[in-house]
């Protein structure tokens, strides 16, 4: 099984404490997905929706994620093409909100250590940063393989879709199947 592949971005910084709320504002959340994205920090960076590029590196401090348990907010990174979230610390849904739409996110100890701008490499599955900018590197936990595929896959439910359909039977026939 192959390992995510590393993501090259800029580094976008925020601080500590960054809410589901800042990610997903609760007045846009019945909103379709991509407006709702378009709202994203917008309280803290009114700007970070328009100005963030493919792959770009969300890097934070303590706590992010914390509040609601609403997957929106891990749905509006990946929507607005963020490629990893690299943080001191994650609240605990929003870590597994993340992983399950498809955005590596890791523990990392130095984000204080990273500049807006950076140009970053993060390999999740080697457990690698490289700060290309100031050609510093630094050893993370990585992520556990199940956790990579998952990732890999694009997320809990294409790879749950992946699973599945290597278990049918070559024939196709599906055993057990009610007829009505």
């Amino acid at each position: 099984m192959s390992a995510s592949p590393a993501v090259f971005g800029r580094a976008v910084v925020f601080g500590d404490d960054v809410s589901t709320d800042l990610l997903a504002p609760g007045r846009y959340l019945k909103l379709p997905a991509r407006v709702l994205a378009s709202h994203c920090l917008e309280a803290i960076d009114p700007g970070f929706a328009s100005r963030v590029m493919p792959d770009d590196v969300l890097v934070a401090g303590r706590n992010f994620g914390l509040g609601s348990s609403r997957e929106q907010a891990a749905i509006s990174l990946k929507l607005l093409g963020i490629g990893a979230v690299l943080a001191l610390s994650f609240a605990r849904i929003f870590f597994r909100n993340a992983v399950n739409v498809g955005l590596p996110v890791l523990a990392f100890e130095q984000s204080g250590e990273i500049a807006g701008g950076d140009l970053l490499r993060v390999d999740p599955g080697a457990g690698q940063v490289d700060n290309i900018t100031s050609g510093k590197t630094w050893r993370v936990e990585p992520l556990p393989i199940h956790l990579l595929a998952i990732i890999r896959d694009g997320g809990l439910i294409p790879h749950l879709k992946l699973r599945l359909a290597a278990e049918q039977p070559a024939s196709g026939i599906q055993p057990n199947k009610a007829r009505g």
